[in-house]
């Protein structure tokens, strides 16, 4: 197969070589930050290719730009034996399998570490590579599960809570997968000394609902401690939905002044206080969601802009996406495979990420890096 070329990146990781043995989300999500931001991304796909490649949606297409897709069956000695090659001249590697497989693949750390000493290699699992859940499977509704982000109701009136939309495990372990492998180059530019980073889905579901506990991470007091009534999602006449956030005092009072008329009875003593609204929030949110029902959606938001009480519709990912503050942030980038959002980031102004390529064909880059390696040249350079 005939590689694509791909233009020398821009970005403040240039120079950075990542060799990407993860599939799915949490991994190839990790390595596409890295590859926004100007790092050269090598993908190793088996013969069948990443899985997230047979899901529905663009899920694979979402994750993967910006990188060289190389397939390598690494269940062979061939195929093993030129992972390492790779691995060698790698700065990082990123692997997502399930504890014990990477061995089984001759690509673990310490036959990367043998040939590359200084390799920052991180791998991405469901509980870690220690504990008694190590060898526990799960996707990310499992891991949320697991971390007590389930326990969280999103709503005032939500009857259970539900379940997140986004995969909000997956994209945490994402996140922190990337910063720690920056932390650890930083380090290495000092001792020259590369890392192991070990880092559990869970964990990083568990880093993120700590934010909505109890300071002690104990379970006691009311499961709505951490929800306001008038910071929540409503209802207007014409069936569109509209968040409004009326968390601080200075909103509360502003969006008390704009119903007065409507719904006096918010100058209730009881809602006084932000401990009053939550003790009688029952009866608050049905007040406001009866209000909210009289007016369609469009006078409501012309209605809190113009009192500077925050509210927005509740948009799409295409709305989004489409948007003129997307558009003038200039985070999305549209491509012959469709629209991207890249690293979200402005830098003096621009954009940190940059779109380069799509999510590469199966196998697109084999034949160039492959032959590369062959030669003995720099297979890092597309």
């Amino acid at each position: 197969m005939t590689a694509i070329p791909l233009p020398a990146p821009p970005g403040c990781l240039a120079g950075v070589r990542v060799l990407d043995l993860s599939s799915f989300l949490p991994g190839p999500f990790c390595t596409q930050i890295m590859a926004d931001l100007g790092a050269t991304v090598i993908k190793i796909e088996g013969p069948r290719g990443d899985a997230g490649r047979q899901l529905p949606g663009a899920l694979h297409e979402a994750v993967n730009r910006n990188k060289r897709s190389v397939v390598l069956d690494l269940k062979t000695d061939r195929g093993r034996a030129l992972g390492r090659r790779l691995a060698a001249g790698a700065d990082v590697l990123v692997e997502g399998f399930r504890p014990g497989v990477v061995d089984r693949l001759g690509m673990s750390y310490p036959a990367v570490r043998a040939v590359n000493p200084s390799i920052v290699y991180c791998s991405v699992s469901g509980f870690g590579q220690t504990g008694p859940l190590r060898d526990v499977p799960g996707h990310d509704v499992t891991y949320l599960a697991a971390s007590g982000v389930l326990s969280f109701r999103g709503g005032w009136d939500d009857s259970a809570p539900p379940r997140p939309g986004v995969p909000v495990s997956d994209l945490a372990a994402s996140t922190y997968a990337a910063i720690a492998i920056l932390a650890a180059l930083y380090q290495r530019r000092g001792t020259g000394e590369g890392a192991y980073l070990d880092l559990a889905i869970a964990d990083a579901a568990l880093s993120f609902a700590s934010t909505r506990a109890d300071p002690c991470l104990d379970d006691h007091g009311p499961s709505s401690a951490h929800l306001h009534p008038s910071n929540d999602l409503f209802d207007a006449a014409d069936g569109v939905r509209i968040a409004i956030g009326a968390v601080e005092e200075h909103f509360w009072e502003r969006l008390v002044v704009l119903l007065a008329e409507e719904v006096p009875a918010l100058a209730d003593p009881r809602f006084r206080s932000a401990d009053g609204r939550r003790e009688h929030g029952d009866d608050l949110v049905a007040l406001l969601r009866r209000a909210v029902r009289a007016r369609p959606a469009a006078d409501w938001l012309a209605a809190f802009a113009a009192v500077d009480v925050p509210a927005h519709r509740v948009l799409s990912v295409g709305e989004a996406s489409r948007s003129a503050h997307a558009r003038a942030r200039g985070v999305v980038a549209d491509s012959d495979c469709g629209r991207h959002v890249l690293f979200p980031v402005l830098r003096d102004g621009a954009v940190m990420g940059d779109m380069r390529s799509p999510a590469p064909a199966l196998g697109a880059h084999t034949e160039q890096v492959l032959a590369d390696v062959a030669a003995g040249k720099e297979p890092w350079i597309p």
